[in-house]
């Protein structure tokens, strides 16, 4: 049963996965970009290597190696084909901010649009908020939840704006606003931001609480559909208004936005994990789930109150969304519309067809273990050939060919029938490690190099003494004159603690090993800590029981001569020794 389930795991994979010495990779070289243009500090460079590797770890790619090479570069090596994804993730700055939306529009170019001059009947002389063009902000119906319990869906950015961008205006009416009506203009604006009197001329939308002409004009002139979609200055934190572009499209749309002051940062998030679907919920696709620490906790539920402010007075304002941005571009941007989230957790999610398990996965990757301290741009990529680890291969499955065969030749004459257990043994030792490293590969990205290897065929030396000890234990209780039957009994009991305590020291080992060492010699230990487990387990629940099946036939109860374990041959050999020995201590008495 356990290896029919190890199968149906492995999903049709039946080879495992090879590293950078045996298939080959991918090296790149990262160069650090600083504004001076001088050599990043050695302090940041440490910290992004550590960062890197913390990042191709999470990923769950084996093998792969992060290295500080000179002043400002970093040499990163992804073992297998087609690993760009890693490569690019593990260099990406990750600069994570949280804005507050104040303007929405599609991601053309709106600068020389026909000017729309907004009906002011109002007592405020201000653009009563209900006749705005659908570019400006997603109908209500395109708005996405935010609980108050600590969830925000993130639906509702530019991926999920694409039908209200084109639909008509859900009240298109012309009039002026009457005495007594609400404004459409949201109170949730931070504090200290002054507000900008209405224009009497201007493009189709509303700049309401925005008091930089500047950024009003990038982002009329930005074309969010060339290019990388990154904004000049929209990945700085210290502006305090930014233009900026959906990271993703949509049914062929993208959005862009104006964006206010940054409200948290990434520094400030704790922690980040990949969630799957929840029905239950209404959530349809996978989510990033952020986790704030004291700090970003506080700053998240105020801008957030704000938010919710901002959608009571009109639930179709800008301001009414959260802009979560990552690297210059807006990842997602839901609307508050369920109250504040004061406990300290947020939800990254979008549509199912972009926001994956893989695209989770790797944004929570890149999220949980902080932005690098400097940016990076590949300086060079290359493919690395596999021809020398192939060659080293065959010598070392020679090398363990010839050692496995040297194990079962000593066995079968040694032990004659029962070395068919320990033979057997070794089978199922050996298939349980080859499974074990396939379903790694499949499930954590585990990749079989020659140190691991090595690691496997010293191995072999490692499972065959523990069948010795039984053996040897078993034959001592038949030279004692015991029945088979009990002696297999009473041999495992004194047997079982030799086995447990030296696989214990070899598991010991094998731990410090690999949290201490780095490289090959980490493989080395990871792959002999995994066959001293899987050890344990062939002798406990496949060696001791099939010793004691086979003390119940008639070849081996009767202790056939080549069953291994005649009771009168060994009995002979034991007074045979004994004789011998006493012979030698008369001999040096005298």
């Amino acid at each position: 049963m356990v290896v029919l389930a190890c199968v149906a795991v492995l999903q049709g994979r039946t080879t495992p996965k090879l590293g950078l010495d045996l298939a080959g990779g991918t090296t790149v070289t990262l160069t650090a970009k600083t504004e001076s243009g001088k050599n990043p500090p050695s302090s940041q460079m440490n910290q992004a290597v550590k960062i890197m590797t913390q990042r191709v770890n999470g990923l769950g790619v084996s093998d792969a190696e992060v290295a500080k090479q000179g002043n400002n570069n970093i040499v990163v090596n992804v073992p297998g084909e087609g690993q760009g994804r890693v490569v690019s993730l593990i260099g990406t700055t990750a600069k994570l901010q949280f804005r507050q939306a104040f303007a929405i529009a599609d991601g053309k170019p709106t600068t020389g649009a026909p000017a729309s001059p907004a009906p002011s009947a109002s007592p405020s002389g201000k653009d009563d908020g209900k006749k705005k063009d659908d570019k400006a902000s997603p109908s209500p119906s395109a708005s996405a939840s935010a609980s108050p319990s600590g969830s925000a869906s993130a639906t509702p950015r530019g991926r999920a704006l694409s039908g209200a961008l084109t639909a008509p205006t859900p009240n298109p009416s012309g009039s002026a606003t009457p005495s007594g009506t609400p404004s459409g203009t949201p109170t949730g604006v931070p504090s200290g931001i002054p507000q900008q009197p209405q224009q009497p001329q201007q493009p189709q939308q509303d700049y309401t609480g925005i008091d930089d002409k500047n950024v009003i004009k990038q982002f009329e002139a930005l074309n969010c559909y060339t290019g990388d979609r990154r904004a000049p200055g929209s990945n700085d934190p210290n502006r305090k208004w930014v233009a900026a572009c959906d990271q993703k499209e949509e049914n062929g749309q993208v959005t862009k936005y104006i964006l206010g002051p940054v409200r948290v940062l990434g520094e400030n998030v704790d922690g980040a994990n990949a969630m799957p679907p929840d029905s239950q919920q209404g959530q349809a696709s996978w989510s990033v789930s952020l986790k704030f620490d004291g700090k970003g906790g506080r700053q998240f539920g105020q801008v957030t109150t704000e938010a919710y402010r901002a959608y009571q007075q009109n639930p179709s304002s800008p301001q009414a969304q959260i802009a979560i941005v990552l690297d210059g571009q807006v990842v997602s941007a839901p609307s508050i519309n369920r109250g504040a989230i004061n406990g300290g957790t947020a939800s990254i999610d979008g549509p199912p067809d972009s926001f994956n398990r893989q695209y989770a996965t790797d944004l929570a990757n890149v999220l949980k273990y902080g932005a690098l301290p400097l940016e990076f741009t590949q300086s060079s990529i290359d493919e690395v050939s596999s021809t020398l680890g192939a060659d080293q291969l065959e010598g070392g499955l020679i090398a363990g060919a010839i050692g496995l065969g040297l194990v079962v030749l000593y066995c079968m004459l040694y032990y004659r029938g029962l070395g068919l257990v320990a033979v057997s043994s070794l089978v199922v030792a050996s298939a349980i490690t080859y499974i074990s490293v396939v379903i790694l590969g499949e499930g954590m990205g585990f990749r079989l190099s020659l140190p691991h290897i090595i690691g496997l065929i010293v191995s072999i030396g490692i499972t065959a003494d523990s069948f010795i000890v039984y053996f040897e234990r078993l034959r001592d209780e038949l030279r004692a004159g015991r029945k088979l039957r009990s002696s297999v009994e009473n041999a495992w009991k004194r047997a079982r603690r030799t086995i447990l305590v030296a696989d214990a020291v070899t598991f010991l080992a094998a731990l410090v090993l690999y949290f201490l060492a780095v490289g090959g010699v980490r493989g080395f230990a990871f792959a002999m800590g995994l066959t001293t487990l899987i050890d344990v387990v062939v002798v406990f629940f496949f060696t001791k029981p099939m010793v004691a099946l086979l003390s119940r036939t008639d070849f081996f109860g009767r202790g056939h001569p080549l069953s291994g374990l005649d009771a009168k041959r060994l009995r002979k050999s034991a007074q045979n020794a004994a004789a011998t020995k006493a012979a030698r201590t008369t001999s040096q008495e005298v």
